[in-house]
């Protein structure tokens, strides 16, 4: 394993406080706020780690209330809403300050038998080995390498449309995002660690997909933006270190909120996961 992907085990490893509490804390990444697949996966793993490891989550859906600060620590209460003959259901609250900053349920099932089946990969995307690492698309933007050089990278991203963080009027309009990604290392055989890494991935690029469809991007002479809540369906079993390609769209964007839609496929076309999230979106300088 990487020490950056040893980074993020660590940062789901969560502190027990007691059989329903748990503490987590954040890298000093200098955000401004907590980024929120970091307080979504922290979330999941203390509903988790309340439920039987037979079943496993197969959705989760949240808020994102107030935004979280990485100098503090955030604690992770978790409710037991019900314990059935085959799904578990848990609420977990992120609280710092005694506010609550996020809050999801959580559903996990036993394994059962069923009626199988799923919507093929989009045509025409490059594998991952013929796709520009971020090093490579990043040598065209000297002064955003080195920022990029100077952090951990627990997450291996390969654009294979435009990235959102291309200077203002560089980016080209497009329907889609799709980015391929996996975490840069062995992670252990968990499923619940894998579905908590592969949650975090699911904040990273979602929102793209809205500023994709105007060709507009992030910061000066673009946009700024928050999500506002995110919900995930995992639909088969995977591993997090293995290559899956994130498939995004945006169907709506409206009244300052943008809605965003995306699939994740493994590289052999199997779906293993949906999201959908809605974000708040302005153009930078304006205000509410």
């Amino acid at each position: 394993m990487t020490s950056a992907a040893d980074a993020l085990v660590k940062l789901l490893d969560l502190e027990h406080v007691d059989e329903m509490t748990f503490q987590g804390h954040s890298p000093p990444a200098g955000r401004l706020r907590v980024f929120g697949g970091q307080v979504a996966a922290q979330a999941l793993v203390a509903a988790g780690r309340t439920v039987d490891a037979s079943r496993t989550v197969h959705s989760l859906h949240g808020y994102f209330v107030r935004p979280g600060d990485e100098r503090e620590p955030i604690t992770y209460v978790v409710e037991n809403i019900r314990d059935g003959r085959s799904f578990s259901v848990r609420r977990s609250v992120a609280i710092q300050r005694d506010q609550t900053i996020f809050f999801m349920s959580a559903s996990f099932q036993r394994h059962e038998v069923g009626l199988d089946h799923n919507d093929p990969m989009p045509d025409g995307v490059p594998p991952p080995d013929e796709t520009p690492t971020m090093a490579d698309l990043l040598a065209g933007y000297p002064d955003r390498l080195a920022a990029w050089a100077r952090l951990p990278h627990p997450i291996d991203v390969r654009y294979v449309t435009d990235p959102g963080w291309l200077p203002a009027g560089d980016r080209r309009p497009a329907d889609r995002q799709q980015v391929w990604m996996r975490i840069d290392g062995a992670l252990p055989e968990d499923p619940l660690v894998h579905a908590c890494a592969l949650t975090f991935c699911s904040d990273l690029t979602l929102l793209d997909s809205v500023l994709s469809k105007h060709g507009q991007v992030w910061g000066p002479g673009g946009m700024v933006g928050a999500s506002l809540d995110h919900a995930l369906w995992f639909h088969r079993p995977f591993r997090a270190d293995e290559w899956f390609l994130y498939d995004c769209v945006s169907p709506s964007a409206s009244g300052a909120r943008g809605l965003a839609t995306g699939r994740m496929f493994t590289a052999d076309g199997r779906l293993i996961a949906t999201a959908v999230q809605e974000g708040l979106l302005r153009g930078v300088g304006e205000r509410a």
